[in-house]
């Protein structure tokens, strides 16, 4: 049952981006920062962690997740340093994606040859 419901709460998400990519003007670019964000607000707002708690892995891994890791860390890091937390918070959470995520770029620009689009 957990597998259907990660299913489902990650192909919402994907699909409120289809709906978006489809029937507006935004850019993907835009969009996926809309995404990391609403992840923060919803997060902010208590909206998002039963969303989390329902869909799991449904709901973390979409770039809204990344915006809920964003979130949670910051609120850690500002119950451990206070005001500096704000700035280290969210960082310190997710520097584990970011850091694969840098790596496994570069490894594949070596690997493949990067065309310009024309």
């Amino acid at each position: 049952m957990d597998y259907i419901k990660a299913f489902a709460v990650g192909g919402i998400i994907c699909v409120i981006g289809q709906i978006l990519i489809s029937l507006t003007n935004m850019t993907p670019a835009r969009i996926l920062v809309m995404f990391v964000t609403g992840g923060v607000i919803l997060t902010a707002l208590g909206i998002y962690e039963p969303i989390v708690e329902f869909g799991g892995a449904g709901a973390t891994v979409p770039l809204t997740g990344f915006g809920y890791s964003l979130a949670q860390g910051v609120f850690k890091a500002v119950d451990e340093h206070g005001l500096l937390g704000i700035f280290i918070g969210g960082v310190t959470a997710t520097a584990a994606g970011i850091a694969a995520t840098i790596f496994f770029g570069y490894l594949v620009s070596i690997i493949f040859q990067p065309k310009v689009k024309k």
